[in-house]
């Protein structure tokens, strides 16, 4: 008589593990995906953010250059001087959320201007001091970026600052008139303008 041995049990069949580091990949791979994507629709949303600026510096640059231009100019004596009171202006959402918000200024986001002017300036006078300015700017590398906004004017940009100077001279009245401009900036919490 045979005998017939009983066979071992048959293992379980497990399935196949994973390999760790493709799962690993594929998981990093779409948290990136999700955060990309969260991000864009963030920007879209909310446009470019503006950028920070201390309304303090803001001014003190703003003041620097309009006593530039005033000496460049070198007007009669009697002439108005620039103002010592820098005035503020709205900026606006940007991105899709502008559509929401059409024509609605943020409160935590300005314009910083310097502007002057004087009636009464000849010509020639006004012309000289506006080919001193001009050299003086391109000299600084600020780039003209408009002229002949008036009948005799031009403005130029600060390439790292975005700061704008207009110098415009109106016949009819011989009114010669300066604006110094900063961009739109983000003010600090709690400041109040």
């Amino acid at each position: 008589m045979t005998s017939v041995q009983p066979s071992a049990p048959a293992a379980p069949s497990r399935p196949r593990p994973r390999p760790r580091p493709v799962y690993a990949a594929l998981v990093l791979g779409a948290a990136a995906l999700l955060l990309a994507t969260c991000w864009g629709a963030y920007r879209l949303w909310n446009g470019a953010p503006y950028p920070e600026v201390d309304p303090h510096v803001v001014a003190t640059r703003l003041g620097s250059e309009a006593e530039q231009v005033q000496d460049d100019l070198a007007l009669p004596a009697g002439a108005e001087s620039p103002p010592d009171r820098m005035e503020t202006g709205a900026c606006y959402y940007r991105g899709l959320r502008s559509v929401a918000h059409i024509d609605q200024a943020r409160a935590d986001v300005r314009t910083f201007t310097l502007g002057w002017r004087t009636t009464g300036v000849p010509k020639d006078t006004a012309r000289t001091g506006q080919e001193r300015v001009r050299a003086r700017l391109s000299q600084q590398g600020w780039k003209l970026i408009s002229e002949n906004i008036s009948d005799m004017g031009f403005r130029y940009e600060d390439r790292s600052t975005g700061d704008q100077v207009d110098v415009n001279w109106y016949a009819p009245t011989g009114t010669l008139a300066v604006s110094i401009h900063a961009p739109c900036g983000k003010i600090p919490d709690g400041y109040g303008l």
